[in-house]
């Protein structure tokens, strides 16, 4: 009797381990394109001004939500871009480079048929209190994607103290670089 106990634990036990084997086998229907990626970053003050916020970036199903938060602006209109480097070492943010252009378009505003730059965000407004809420979807840009012509990472995120004309060329003539993020993992 006890040969047979000892047989049906082996038996179960044989049960328990392939059944834990399979299900570590079993392929989540979920690619990695498909699931959610988020970038959260800080906005410094650039060109002796107070302007500061936070960024977040969330991608999912082929798009990138982005929503700034700002504060310390004049009340008005300011330009947001992306520009080519993370890098926000200078007291005035040129250290960021130009607006990334990767698909060498003329500066505009975005969705214009005539082109504009991946980053041409375009203008918002800051209310009489300097607070501003800034909100942009697009399929693209990307995360992490290694798309040279989406990637947003390595770029910088820079908030001007003037409004993009959208015409003049290469950036707009939005004036100082207020405000700068990398926009890094």
């Amino acid at each position: 009797m006890k040969k047979i106990h000892v047989f049906i634990q082996i038996v179960a036990l044989i049960l328990v381990t392939s059944c834990k084997k399979e299900a570590k086998d079993i392929v989540d229907p979920i690619t990695e394109a498909e699931k959610a990626v988020k970038v959260k970053l800080a906005l410094a003050p650039k060109s002796d001004s107070n302007v500061k916020g936070n960024i977040v970036f969330r991608q999912e199903g082929g798009k990138v939500e982005m929503t700034a938060m700002l504060e310390g602006l004049t009340p008005g209109e300011h330009a947001i871009h992306i520009h080519e480097k993370a890098d926000c070492s200078s007291a005035d943010g040129k250290s960021s480079g130009g607006h990334w252009n990767p698909t060498n378009k003329p500066h505009g505003k975005w969705g214009d048929t005539a082109g504009f730059h991946k980053g041409d965000i375009g203008n918002f407004t800051a209310d009489e209190k300097g607070f501003a809420v800034v909100n942009k979807t697009t399929d693209q840009w990307c995360i992490g994607c290694g798309d040279a012509n989406k990637d947003i990472l390595g770029k910088a995120i820079i908030v001007h103290e003037g409004i993009d004309d959208f015409t003049s060329q290469p950036s707009g003539a939005a004036g100082s670089r207020v405000s700068c993020g990398g926009i890094i993992k």
